[in-house]
């Protein structure tokens, strides 16, 4: 065998060995969470299991194929949990986003000045790292600008991870039974031919939206796909828990993969400010859906889940756990993504 194909053999190797690595923490974290009792078990402990491990330098990157095949698939179960009934609450929006739009605002402008104290750091860098989301946007102007963003994407992982905890265990607290993962009790399933259609359309559908600029556009594709085959009557439900699951598994494995490369000592010096960038975000996210409950008549952690500047993918996929309506939250974290795409910019050229 000739150099080019042993190397070929190593990388093949070294992908096989990390991805036997990440489904093993994954299945151990899930099992533990289980057996815990913990609030969407599947979500947390992946989440909990690989932060540890990437936090003992484990080589855990998250093959980008892979993170795409996720989000389809759980696109598409996420989708075809939307309803008639659900689509019904979406005529209230307008005044909703208003209020979130507001709320976006007063985190930056609080959270620049708090991060700049406690970060000892730049205006601009102070901005960057109170951003409520859109890490690689925000992390791609950052390198444009020539700023040290190492930090920034520290306190914003901690902030997402602080809240990929935090929801689950309000509803826990709140009496609400979130489950085992995104498949409501007693739903009907699709067929294995029904689950191929979608993916693939997704599948078709998801280069488009890329083309077009639209944030998690490989979520967005699947959750658009099941939401059509669901409310055109194509299938009878969502996808089977045996694909959707480890899929719900694989997207909390993914949230401690952001904590690759982070030494201990880093994690400690920035811990301060993300977890009160954090407790800023959430105490504004709290009263702003305090705000809006009435005006989209849901219960308040529903809204919390939409409001929350958390990711996209798991924030709809706690949407879909706690019984709240998929397309309200996704819709919200979407003009929460389109809303900082123009404010960051703005706000950057006046800093």
């Amino acid at each position: 065998m000739g150099l080019g194909g042993q190397y070929v053999l190593n990388r093949q190797l070294g992908l096989a060995a990390r991805l036997a690595l990440l489904t093993g923490l994954a299945g151990l974290g899930a099992t533990v969470a289980i057996l815990l009792n913990l609030p969407i078990p599947l979500l947390i402990g992946p989440a909990l299991a690989t932060v540890i491990g990437a936090l003992y330098r484990l080589d855990l990157r998250f093959p980008t194929p892979l993170r795409n095949a996720v989000f389809l698939v759980a696109g598409v179960a996420i989708g075809a949990t939307v309803s008639p009934a659900s689509v019904a609450a979406f005529t209230k929006w307008p005044l909703a986003f208003a209020i979130l739009g507001l709320s976006i605002l007063a985190m930056m402008l609080l959270g620049r000045q708090l991060m700049q104290k406690l970060m000892q750091t730049s205006p601009r860098m102070g901005l960057l790292a109170a951003t409520p989301g859109h890490l690689s946007y925000i992390i791609a102007l950052g390198e444009d600008l020539k700023l040290p963003t190492e930090r920034v994407a520290i306190v914003q992982s901690i902030r997402l991870l602080a809240l990929t905890l935090l929801v689950p265990f309000a509803a826990y607290l709140g009496g609400i039974e979130t489950g085992i993962g995104i498949i409501p009790e007693g739903a009907a399933e699709m067929t294995l031919l029904q689950t191929v259609l979608c993916l693939a359309a997704a599948l078709a559908l998801a280069p488009i939206l890329t083309r077009l600029r639209i944030p998690a556009a490989t979520l967005i594709a699947g959750m658009v796909v099941g939401a059509i085959a669901r409310l055109g009557g194509f299938t009878p439900g969502t996808l089977s828990h045996w694909i959707a699951y480890p899929a719900l598994a694989a997207i909390g494995a993914l949230i401690g993969t952001r904590f690759v490369g982070t030494s201990l000592q880093e994690l400690r010096q920035s811990a301060l400010a993300g977890l009160a960038g954090t407790t800023l975000a959430a105490s504004i996210t709290l009263l702003a859906s305090i705000a809006a409950m009435g005006l989209v008549d849901m219960p308040l952690l529903h809204v919390l889940v939409a409001f929350a500047p958390g990711g996209l993918e798991t924030m709809t996929v706690m949407a879909v756990a706690i019984g709240a309506n998929p397309g309200f939250v996704a819709a919200a974290h979407v003009f929460r993504l389109l809303l900082l795409s123009v404010l960051v910019p703005i706000m950057i050229g006046r800093t």
